[in-house]
């Protein structure tokens, strides 16, 4: 049973284990304000917002696509729908500011992008004694990109969103109410939710067979596109273990952050904002914020896609996996866990209790471009990261990494051979391209032909040596100040 509010009142459902939000709203509630679009996460028509209580007692929001979030998720949480944002006759200022910019015409993709607009103005909100962030453009892109319009064009739901705030503000005192804490942790024989990794790893054990679920924004297409039926499932979300993010110093020296595997792309976006630049704009084009809101960087590893986004980044990095089962827990090289296409070093029980992200190593330089059919929110055709050092003109520790190469995210062994203890000269990296053919026998598919990703995977190489030109001046007659690609599809 599921036990949540729906704006602002107490619901106890039941559900089979693949049933989504958008399911239980509009089949078992009646509650169809919250559209179906294209049931894969992409269009933001099913947005709603999910409210949690935080330690300090404030229920904070975040969007979310009803269509591939798991019903079971809600347990003890706040659900907001369309339907609950007006008090009585009263729009609360993410609707009047819709209407006031006549930003709805065919209405179908209107609520979720109303409750985006919700959602970033419940962040807008001051906070004790903390003035909000201001309404940047990128704030207001990244809230509104996983939402498609097919009527306005775009100018009139952005000007709603710029004015939100001379909008009275109006919105139900049920918002800052805390969802009821559940007596208990689900029961469901099909559905379990471990608040502890003991309590998993004895589900492991007696389940090894069982789909493990955290954002679910892979996952879920699997019961959207394919039409399966999960036998049983573990969420992974409420593990206490895995939503932390501690300060470490490995064994071999190496300072750095052990995430938790069920941390989302949302929490982790401050650490890389003030470490890793590069790898906070990657983030940016990782799907949309109702993706980055629910979707981890441990289940973006454990899912072993080729085309994922942050294992190469990872691989560029030297990051290390920390693994729990039954036999105990164990740690292992990145590059060690994925073994075939969609195969991993994963023995029967274990899971990934988190990912080791080292700190920046003084004189390491790290770049990371995605090349993909549009800009947001789409998957990778070809995606590069590339760290190295330059010491006193020589390439040195250069780890190349690439998904979209191979049947896995996978290091460009020969490339690196080429480039390592030689100055970044165009007959280097020339030997390096070269090489790419040894690393990589690439396939084609709908996102490339195996011969556009051969010359994409190149030409990145070409761009890194340009940006090596431009950035450590390594020959005095290049045209360094030149800029090598537009930045904002650099990244």
């Amino acid at each position: 049973m599921i036990d949540f509010l729906l704006n602002g009142q107490p619901r106890h459902c039941e559900a089979s284990p693949e049933t989504s939000v958008l399911e239980l709203l509009r089949e078992s509630l009646g509650q169809t304000g919250t559209k179906e679009g294209c049931a894969s996460g992409d269009c933001g028509a099913c947005t709603v917002a999910i409210g949690e209580t935080g330690p300090d007692g404030r229920v904070r929001y975040h969007s979310a696509n009803a269509c591939i979030t798991p019903a079971h998720q809600l347990h003890g949480r706040q659900l907001v729908t369309v339907e609950g944002l007006a008090d009585g006759e009263r729009l609360h200022p993410a609707q009047a500011a819709m209407v006031e910019c006549h930003g709805s015409q065919c209405g179908f993709c209107t609520p979720g992008i109303v409750m985006s607009l919700f959602t970033l103005h419940e962040e807008q909100r001051p906070e004790d004694d903390k003035v909000p962030a201001p309404l940047t453009p990128q704030r207001l892109e990244a809230a509104l990109g996983g939402n498609l319009c097919r009527c306005t064009g775009y100018r009139p739901i952005r000007d709603a969103a710029l004015t939100m705030g001379e909008h009275p503000e109006r919105r139900p005192l049920w918002l800052d109410a805390a969802a009821p804490t559940p007596a208990a942790p689900q029961t469901d024989a099909r559905f379990a939710q471990p608040t502890t990794l003991a309590e998993l790893v004895e589900l492991r054990r007696r389940h090894p067979d069982a789909r493990l679920v955290a954002g679910a924004t892979d996952l879920w297409l699997e019961t959207t596109q394919r039409l399966e039926r999960f036998e049983r499932l573990i969420d992974v979300t409420r593990v206490a273990e895995l939503n932390t993010i501690e300060e470490t110093t490995l064994d071999d020296g190496r300072p750095g952050w052990w995430i938790g595997a069920a941390v989302t792309y949302s929490r982790l976006e401050p650490l890389l904002d003030e470490h890793y630049e590069p790898f906070a704009h990657l983030l940016h084009r990782l799907g949309s914020a109702q993706v980055r809101n629910r979707g981890t960087l441990g289940g973006n590893v454990a899912n072993a896609s080729p085309i994922g986004d942050t294992p190469p980044v990872l691989l560029a990095l030297a990051s290390r996996l920390w693994l729990a089962g039954p036999e105990g827990e164990r740690e292992l090289p990145l590059e060690d866990f994925f073994l075939d296409y969609k195969q991993t070093a994963l023995g029967e029980g274990e899971s990934i209790r988190a990912i080791f992200l080292p700190r920046p190593e003084a004189g390491r330089t790290l770049k990371v471009w995605k090349l993909s059919k549009r800009r947001e929110d789409d998957i990778s055709a070809v995606l590069g990261a590339f760290s190295w050092k330059l010491e006193d003109g020589i390439l040195r520790e250069v780890r190349l990494a690439f998904g979209g190469m191979a049947a896995t995210p996978k290091r460009a062994a020969a490339a690196e051979a080429a480039l390592e203890g030689q100055a970044p000269s165009a007959a280097a990296f020339q030997a390096a391209r070269l090489a790419l053919a040894r690393d990589f026998q690439p396939m084609s598919d709908v996102r490339g032909s195996a011969h556009y990703r051969r010359l994409s995977a190149a030409n990145l190489l070409e761009r890194l040596r340009l940006v090596l030109l431009r950035d450590h001046r390594v020959q005095s007659s290049s045209h360094t100040d030149r800029e090598v690609m537009l930045h904002a599809y650099a990244h």
